[in-house]
């Protein structure tokens, strides 16, 4: 009889052994991992569940690495905003309540606060998140604005700043003559009568208008029986024009004719200019008989045949008028040339004048790079071409949702308010000068008129873009950006949930399991053992 051994019959024990192991490491594997399986095969069919939602939480995580970077680059970009918005305060301010108190650079305590103003103004629209100028639109690796000394005072020799500019324009809009580029003169053929006419160009025809000094504007009288008329064209030489040519300006002129009539004493005569800059000023003069006359008054005349009362009242008032005028073109006129001379530097390119000398100058040039300092270099602001400013960063922070949060300190808002505080940061007045008693007088109508401009340029105005406008903008990008980071957390956290219950195990059950085989694997081993102890004369 054959007797078989003891392995070929207990074979399937050994198995049963191998696959108990199997199982037991695999439910240690799972209780060390907390996963089911470290493969998408072991999930059985629920892989591709697995798969799509670990994509969702992949792609959550990477929107919320965007919302972190951009409420970043918004924050710092709001801070630089509050400044500024506190520095248009506290320049308007100053403005306010400045006075003609001159220190030993020329300039009133007011303008001192702008200088340091207008410095920080150009640091916060340089500000910088990581590598990124926020103010620069898309070119983000360009500072937006020019330092702050080559702004004022020009970089070198050759460019010009604006102190210079400034300097050039007042020159060119006082005239040869110092009067504004305006002048009133007896009517030669009419005694009574006065003309107040602006300077015309050289060649006069066709192009008889120029851009700088004062411009007549209106004028009016209580005087019984003068006649005024308002501007009018000058008459020029008939000139030929293709229809599609914009008209020529024409320089013009108003006037008053006493027509042989005297005024009484408080009677006055109302002149009003446009300023360079666009804003008006009145000169209004009182007849009177008193002596020594009373200031921005002309007298009234007598008779010394053969000039009649009217003829010599009406030369009184002409001399007055001249006077009139010159004092306002070397006062407020002053101020509004340095307005105006602000809006030529900071235009898009500059503005310089186009030839000299400059008191007869009669055009404006396109400034470049050679020449004039450029304050902005970063991304024009260009809607055309490249869209609003906010449109100049964009970044999604969902699948379907985007935000635009750029901006560019040649916006509207930023540029009137930087431009305003340099104007009035850059203009002074000679204080060796300052005990003349007339060019004192000059001085203070000049800063007065200076301050009341940059008081009304930083105010709000109804329709125009404000800083604050700005940061609303940011407020709503940021309020987009929380309310979407909110809901991709909430769906983050179910998707998670979800994706536990496919991957994940329940530590108790899978104890108890490995309990189980524990027990089943012990007595497999006692059983397998005692079997390989057996022989033929334990078995008989």
């Amino acid at each position: 009889m054959t007797i078989s051994g003891i392995g070929s019959r207990t074979s399937y024990i050994g198995s049963g052994i191998l696959d108990l192991r199997s199982q037991l490491d695999t439910l240690t594997q799972q209780l060390s991992s907390g996963k089911i399986s470290n493969t998408y095969a072991g999930l059985g069919s629920g892989r591709s569940l697995s798969i799509a939602l670990r994509s969702q939480l992949s792609t959550v995580a990477s929107y919320a690495d965007t919302a972190t970077n951009l409420n970043t680059r918004i924050g710092v970009a709001n801070l630089s905003l509050q400044r500024l918005v506190a520095i248009g305060s506290e320049v308007k301010g100053a403005a306010v309540s400045a006075g003609g108190n001159f220190d030993n650079t020329g300039q009133t305590p007011g303008q001192r606060t702008a200088q340091l103003d207008f410095a920080d103004s150009v640091d916060m629209l340089n500000a910088k998140s990581g590598d990124r100028y926020l103010f620069s639109g898309r070119a983000t690796d360009t500072a937006p604005v020019a330092p702050s000394d080559q702004i004022m005072n020009g970089n070198g020799a050759a460019i010009a700043g604006l102190k210079q500019v400034i300097a050039e324009r007042s020159t060119a809009d006082l005239g040869v003559n110092k009067n504004g580029r305006v002048g009133a003169a007896l009517d030669t053929t009419i005694p009574t009568a006065i003309n107040i006419t602006e300077e015309e160009v050289t060649p006069a025809p066709p192009q008889k208008a120029q851009p700088f000094g004062m411009k007549v504007s209106s004028i009016s009288t209580t005087i019984v029986g003068a006649q005024t008329t308002n501007p009018v064209d000058l008459p020029t030489t008939p000139v030929t024009v293709p229809p599609t040519t914009p008209a020529t300006p024409v320089a013009k002129s108003m006037s008053i004719d006493l027509n042989g009539n005297v005024p009484k004493a408080g009677d006055q005569v109302k002149l009003t200019f446009t300023m360079p800059d666009g804003t008006q000023e009145d000169i209004v003069l009182t007849a009177s008989d008193k002596t020594p006359l009373p200031a921005n008054s002309f007298a009234i005349g007598t008779a010394a045949p053969p000039i009649t009362a009217s003829e010599a009242t009406a030369a009184n008032l002409n001399a007055a008028i001249g006077t009139a005028m010159t004092d306002l073109a070397n006062g407020p006129m002053v101020a509004a040339s340095a307005i105006e001379a602000g809006n030529n530097f900071f235009d898009n390119p500059p503005q310089r004048i186009g030839s000299t000398p400059l008191g007869s100058a009669t055009t404006l040039v396109d400034g470049t790079a050679s020449n004039t300092v450029i304050w902005y270099n970063g991304e024009k602001n260009d809607v055309t071409a490249n869209g609003a400013a906010r449109g100049s960063a964009v970044s999604q922070i969902d699948t379907s949702i985007t935000v635009q949060y750029g901006a560019r300190a040649d916006e509207q808002a930023l540029r009137n308010q930087l431009q305003t505080v340099a104007v009035f940061a850059a203009v002074a007045v000679d204080p060796n000068q300052l005990s003349d008693p007339a060019y004192a007088k000059n001085a203070n109508a000049q800063i007065a008129a200076l301050n009341t401009r940059v008081a009304q340029n930083l105010a709000d105005v109804p329709g125009q873009q404000t800083v604050e406008n700005i940061q609303a903008d940011f407020a709503g990008a940021q309020a987009a950006i929380k309310s979407t980071t909110d809901r991709q957390v909430q769906t983050k956290a179910m998707a998670q949930t979800m994706l536990d219950s496919i991957e994940g195990i329940n530590n108790d059950e899978v104890a108890t399991k490995i309990l189980a085989l524990q027990t089943a694997l012990q007595a497999s081993y006692q059983t397998t053992s005692t079997l390989y102890q057996m022989s033929l004369v334990k078995f008989l």
